[in-house]
C-alpha cells in the first residue's frame, strides 16, 4: 500500500487529535512515522486520487490540525510514496534540510496576495494621471468621435498606460507588505493578477500584517486584493537535495 504524505514535522511534535481522519471515501486514518528527531503525518494512499474538494479538505484540515501543535513543513496535495519505509528513508536522507525548514518556519505563517485592477477604476486613474490622454479624449469628441485612426491612437495610449500601471501597483504591494514579512516568494505569472506574491509571516505580528493590507487596499481604490491566509507556508519549504533512493513523488505530477 502506498503512502500519502501530508507534512513533516519535529518528533516532539505533540500528538495528533484521537480518530483523525484524512484524504480517500471513506476517510482514512492518519498516523505518524518517525525517525530520529522527524516525523511525517501520513496515511494509506487512496487509489485513482484525484484533487476533489472533499479530498483538497482532508488535506488542509490535516494540516491545520498539525500546524496548531506547533511548525509543520506541508507538503503538497497528492504527495506519495512507496510506501511506509520509503517515507523514514526520506526523513534521514534529508534530516538537516528538514530541521532547517522547521527552525526557519516555527512560528510563522503565510500569506498570499494576489492582486488586479478594478476595470472601470483603473480607466479613470488613467484619465486623471495622464494629461495627453486627457487631450487625445477630448479631441477625438469635439471631432465627432475621430477618425479610426486617432481611436485606435487612442486605444493604444490607453492599453499603454494601464499596463504600467499594473507595473506600478505589483511593486507597491510587494514593497508595502514586505517589510511586514521574514520572507517573500512571488508566485507564477498569470493573465488574472497584477501581482500574485506569499509571505512568510510571524503569527504574533498577522494582525499588523493584515492591517497594512487593509490600508493598502483603501489607498487604492483601483486595485482589489484577495488574501488568503493564514496557510501552512507551502512557498517557503524548499525540496532540497534529492536522496539517493526512492522519495517523495506527487500524484499530481510535480516532485518534492
Amino acid at each position: 500500500m502506498s503512502t500519502y504524505v501530508y507534512g513533516i514535522t519535529a518528533a516532539s511534535h505533540p500528538s495528533l487529535p484521537d480518530g483523525m481522519a484524512g484524504v480517500g471515501e471513506p476517510s482514512l486514518p492518519v498516523r505518524v512515522l518517525r525517525a530520529d528527531d522527524l516525523a511525517a503525518v501520513v496515511s494509506d494512499a487512496p487509489e485513482g486520487l484525484r484533487p476533489k474538494r472533499r479530498d483538497l479538505l482532508a488535506h488542509q484540515n490535516v494540516l491545520a490540525e498539525t500546524g496548531a501543535g506547533g511548525v509543520v513543513l506541508p507538503m503538497r496535495f497528492g504527495s506519495v510514496a512507496t510506501d511506509d519505509s520509503a517515507v523514514t528513508g526520506v526523513l534521514e536522507e534529508r534530516a538537516e534540510h528538514y530541521k532547517e525548514r522547521l527552525r526557519a518556519l516555527d512560528g510563522r505563517v503565510e500569506y498570499n496576495i494576489k492582486a488586479t485592477h478594478d476595470e472601470e477604476a483603473v480607466l479613470h486613474r488613467v484619465m486623471s494621471d495622464n494629461p495627453e490622454i486627457r487631450s487625445v479624449t477630448e479631441a477625438n469628441r469635439q471631432g465627432g468621435g475621430g477618425t479610426y485612426e486617432q481611436r485606435l491612437r487612442l486605444g493604444e495610449m490607453v492599453v499603454a498606460a494601464v499596463k504600467a500601471r499594473e507595473a506600478e501597483d505589483a511593486t507597491d504591494v510587494r514593497n508595502t507588505l514586505e517589510p511586514g514579512a521574514d520572507a517573500v516568494s512571488v508566485g507564477p505569472e498569470s493573465s488574472g493578477w497584477l501581482a500574485n506574491v506569499s509571505f512568510l509571516v510571524p503569527r504574533d505580528s498577522a494582525e499588523d500584517f493584515l492591517a497594512t493590507a487593509e490600508q493598502l487596499r483603501k489607498s487604492h481604490a483601483h486595485l482589489e486584493l484577495r488574501i488568503n491566509g493564514p496557510l501552512p507556508p507551502y512557498s517557503f519549504v524548499e525540496p532540497g537535495p534529492e536522496p539517493a533512493g526512492a522519495g517523495i513523488r506527487s500524484d499530481m505530477g510535480a516532485e518534492e
